[in-house]
């Protein structure tokens, strides 16, 4: 059971909810935002001092229906409601990274010749990709291992800055984060995932404030433009979905509207890698 980040956890998500979502009254002067303790207390039925000691880090295990007290009270997300079990040491899924990718993920995204594909795991490594998503993220098979990861592309970037004030590109970076803080609380013991969220609070202000933030969300679709140097400006949807049996790892894959601009574009980056 990890207290300090169960207890910030907890303060973080019930500043988020106000009593109006929750069917409460919201009178009165309010010396912070969202529920007070004794509301929280109320809700999830519960003693408040016993709330009051989860949010100070001194409180026992809480049981699992104690858990899912609190998570209807604070209207978690089911991402969040996962996260919160895991920082508990209620964790409802093996808390192990392999580094292994199944056989037969590596055929399927070999035969996936038009389609970039990759693998990533909970920390955010490429695991394994394929030659269309080599050319398209510009030549993963020359970079050391170290860099194959999205939270230190997106955060040690030189742009960094202005990726975040970008729509599509700060919503991917805000996501990324929340995707991470999903994986710490799923594996508390995996000391690479540890090691990076130290080296990223340490090397990235932008990181350490979101990482701050404690917001907790699976990576799933989103819209991504990528300008490569020789076919141009293609605009993909990044599906991200989730392996079979293996929830430490998933497959992304870049794909166009058929028929599109960026489709004729994917097509000819193909070509370009044949005759490469």
């Amino acid at each position: 059971m990890n207290r300090d980040e169960l207890a910030d956890f907890l303060r973080a998500r019930r500043a988020r909810v106000t009593p109006a979502e929750v069917g409460l009254p919201g009178g009165g002067r309010r010396r912070t935002p969202g529920l007070r303790r004794q509301e929280v207390a109320q809700l999830a039925g519960m003693s408040i001092d016993y709330y009051i000691r989860l949010e100070q880090g001194r409180g026992p295990h809480p049981s699992r229906q104690v858990l899912g007290a609190l998570a209807r009270a604070l209207l978690l997300t089911q991402d969040e409601r996962t996260h919160l079990f895991h920082l508990a040491g209620q964790p409802l899924d093996p808390p192990r990274i392999r580094e292994d990718v199944p056989a037969s993920l590596l055929h399927l995204i070999t035969f996936l010749e038009e389609v970039p594909a990759y693998v990533v795991n909970a920390r955010g490594d490429l695991r394994a990709w394929n030659p269309m998503a080599d050319a398209l993220m510009g030549g993963l098979s020359t970079l050391p291992p170290e860099r194959l990861n999205v939270i230190r592309w997106v955060f040690l970037s030189p742009q960094i800055a202005e990726h975040l004030s970008d729509e599509e590109k700060g919503r991917f970076a805000r996501a990324s984060v929340a995707d991470l803080r999903v994986s710490a609380g799923r594996y508390p013991e995996d000391r690479a995932l540890q090691a990076l969220v130290a080296e990223m609070l340490a090397l990235s202000p932008e990181f350490a404030e979101l990482w701050a933030q404690h917001d907790v969300e699976i990576r799933r679709e989103q819209r991504k433009q990528v300008v490569h140097p020789a076919v141009g400006v293609i605009d993909t949807i990044c599906q991200v979905m989730p392996v079979p049996d293996r929830d430490d790892l998933r497959l992304v894959l870049y794909t166009t509207e058929p028929g599109s601009p960026s489709h004729r574009a994917l097509r000819e980056l193909r070509q370009l890698t044949l005759s490469s």
